[in-house]
């Protein structure tokens, strides 16, 4: 399960970076129309649409490395390795449900949402632009899953 969570992290990452390269490159042709005096209104909605998607995968992924959410303050003053595997344990599940949750009320609003079209770009459905909340959710919640499961073994095997 691991190297499948570990495989998961790496595609979201690339799916970010590809996103955050459509942000660039959207906000580099919106300042050459600019520029030019040429008017490109659908960049504007390309771009905020691509940053957004590139730092929902960014979090999920972050979620991976127990990177995206770190209270160190308390597990900092802990000597006690079993200790600082419940707090952790009880983070991940807190977190756990927050990407559940994530992922329920990411999938309503986006069929809610998916028949709404772009303003700029009448013939593209809003739907996908949605999806970046429940796959965030989803993934999060996935490699919480793992952590917990990783959290509980090493609490049975002495908190090591």
């Amino acid at each position: 399960m691991k190297k499948a969570l570990a495989y998961l992290q790496k595609l979201q990452i690339a799916a970010g970076g590809i996103f955050l390269s459509i942000f660039l490159g959207s906000v580099v042709i919106q300042m050459g129309c600019r520029y030019a005096g040429v008017a490109a209104i659908w960049t504007e909605d390309v771009s905020m649409y691509a940053f957004i998607w590139a730092a929902f995968m960014g979090a999920g992924a972050m979620v991976y490395e127990q990177r995206h959410f770190a209270f160190t303050s308390i597990s900092d003053m802990l000597k006690n390795e079993s200790l600082k595997r419940v707090l952790a344990l009880g983070i991940a599940m807190i977190m756990l449900i927050f990407s559940l949750l994530m992922f329920y009320y990411g999938c309503k609003i986006t069929m809610q949402f998916w028949n709404y079209r772009w303003v700029s770009l009448p013939a593209l459905k809003r739907g996908p632009t949605w999806l970046c909340i429940p796959v965030c959710g989803a993934t999060s919640a996935l490699y919480l899953l793992g952590q917990i499961a990783e959290d509980i073994k090493a609490l049975t095997n002495g908190g090591k």
